[in-house]
């Protein structure tokens, strides 16, 4: 009874609904929005790590972060592959490149080389071509995002990367990083184009064998190999990413924005449901007039706070998915974790209700005989 008569009056002071509803409307978005961005950017600055399908890796000492890795001997595989808790070990071998594009620009990237045929942290999505295809002789991939801004390259077109001739083999689909832009190869071919010494990587990523502990893997390999620095995928993923954060600006100004963003929306969220209260003081003293108690008022108030809340989070989040999905295959990092979108609206429900909450004694306190002045 008392959530109907909460909506009634909701319908029927249309214009102070309306109000609340497009604050908290604008509010679910935007805040959405952010945090979909800067875990966008979260998602690039560890992207290699995490499309590894590894449990373990093994890079140079002190690494704190997988772009900041130092060069290992390839002979620690020799020393790996023998030990039953794994069951298979990668060599990685990246670095920065400078392609020259048909008109004479230069275009920076990342070369990524990938051994084969397993290619552990290799291209994962395709546009054109596929997998296979990296074994063509000089074979590079190229993200479609990039087509235009590298001349508009074709399957077959040769390339010159470094001053190191090489066929673009196939078109990966979203496949950035936070670094710069991918470009996937072999071993031997990376090897040519960044003129890396031979026998010399990277990373190396191990696969545990079914049933083997991860932890207890890492510290048998940390005994082996007393010069190189273990991480669990897990760990070096979440230390990338707090390198980027802690030590350059993009991941810190996201951050904030996004904290501001939220501070801003706490704030206009519950003015809003405040300001809402308070002008429909008129309709409580009548509601008082006809027999209702302070009781009855108290669940009113927070049944139409609820009701603007629910109503505002749904619409809020039907925009918010429109976005992400409009921004999935574009340049614009955009990723929104599955946690965020259940505790972006409870935030959002309590704050409905506390500022509902914040105006309750002017609500309760009107006096039914205002109603005749």
């Amino acid at each position: 009874m008392r959530s109907r008569v909460a909506l009634k009056m909701l319908l029927h002071d249309k214009s102070t609904t309306a109000g609340s509803l497009i604050g908290v409307i604008a509010i679910v978005f935007l805040v959405g929005q952010q945090l979909s961005v800067l875990f966008g950017l979260f998602t690039y600055m560890s992207v290699l790590v995490d499309h590894s399908d590894a449990d373990l890796w093994v890079c140079s000492r002190a690494t704190n972060n997988i772009n900041g890795a130092g060069m290992l001997p390839v002979r620690y595989l020799d020393r790996l592959h023998g030990l039953p808790q794994i069951a298979w070990a990668e060599p990685l071998l990246f670095g920065n490149g400078n392609l020259v594009t048909a008109d004479g620009r230069n275009e920076s990237m990342q070369v990524v080389g990938v051994r084969l045929p397993r290619g552990a942290a290799g291209p994962w999505r395709f546009h054109q071509g596929r997998y296979e295809d990296l074994l063509q002789p000089d074979a590079i991939t190229l993200e479609r995002l990039d087509l235009s801004i590298l001349g508009n390259p074709r399957i077959g077109d040769s390339i010159e990367i470094n001053d190191t001739h090489t066929v673009v083999a196939a078109i990966t689909q979203s496949t950035k990083g936070f670094s710069g832009r991918l470009v996937f190869t072999t071993m031997g071919k990376a090897q040519e184009i960044l003129q890396t010494p031979p026998g010399r990587c990277k990373a190396i990523m191990l696969k545990a064998a079914p049933g083997v502990s991860i932890d207890s893997m890492r510290a048998l390999i940390q005994r082996l190999l007393p010069d190189a620095t273990v991480m669990t995928t897990a760990a070096l993923s979440y230390a990338t990413r707090a390198y980027y954060v802690k030590n350059t600006g993009m991941g810190g100004s996201f951050g904030f924005s996004t904290m501001v963003g939220a501070l801003v929306g706490i704030i206009i969220i519950t003015l809003t449901m405040y300001t809402a209260v308070l002008q429909r003081q008129k309709d409580f003293a009548v509601l008082r007039a006809l027999g209702a108690r302070k009781i009855d008022i108290l669940l009113i108030v927070l049944a139409q706070s609820v009701i603007i809340g629910l109503a505002g989070i749904f619409i809020g989040f039907m925009l918010l998915g429109g976005f992400l999905q409009g921004t999935l295959d574009s340049p614009l990092p955009s990723y929104m974790p599955r946690w965020i979108g259940p505790q972006l609206a409870l935030g959002t429900l309590a704050l409905c209700v506390l500022g509902s909450l914040l105006a309750m004694r002017k609500a309760i306190s009107v006096e039914p005989a205002s109603v005749f002045r």
